[in-house]
């Protein structure tokens, strides 16, 4: 009877031990995913906070990608910076040929969207918005095609950098 007692005690306390073992690790993932997805928009507030600065200083995209004769790029993310960008060089002098995104079959933009796996049309330049991803982007469309891949925020960072 007691030798029953016992084992049902360290099954119990086993049992007790591989599920708090459990939880932790799980615990452990969606503080892990939590912290990526706060550091992705911290990144992209800091970048939005930079735009905005330069707007206020007389400094413009249009003027950089006329200097840079990026006179028609592609936009990689059409999140909220992609969306932004597109309205930013709305009816002057840059053509944006096309948004790439991962999701490009749930996407709505007023450009055509391609998945980075489609063909790729040529373009002067690739204006990455999702910049937390920005090496991973770069190798992946390097391949693809032999125009910059540039980030928004390294542009950004440039302009800041003119003195008028």
């Amino acid at each position: 009877m007691v030798k029953k007692q016992v084992i049902a005690i360290f099954s119990a306390l086993t049992g007790a031990a591989v599920g708090a073992a459990a939880m932790k690790k799980i615990f452990r993932i969606e503080t892990d995913k939590a912290k990526t997805l706060s550091d992705k928009h911290w990144a992209m507030f800091l970048m939005m906070n930079q735009w905005i600065q330069a707007k206020q200083e007389g400094k413009s995209l249009e003027e950089y990608f006329i200097k840079n004769n990026y006179k028609k790029i592609a936009v990689y993310g059409m999140s909220y910076v992609g969306e932004r960008l597109i309205e930013e060089l709305k009816g002057n002098e840059i053509k944006v040929a096309y948004g790439i995104d991962r999701n490009a079959g749930g996407l709505y933009a007023d450009v055509d969207i391609v998945s980075p796996d489609d063909s790729l049309e040529d373009v002067d330049a690739v204006i990455v918005t999702s910049i937390f991803y920005m090496e991973e982007i770069e190798m992946d469309l390097s391949d693809k095609l032999s125009c910059p891949i540039v980030s928004l925020e390294d542009i950004l960072n440039e302009m800041q950098q003119i003195k008028d």
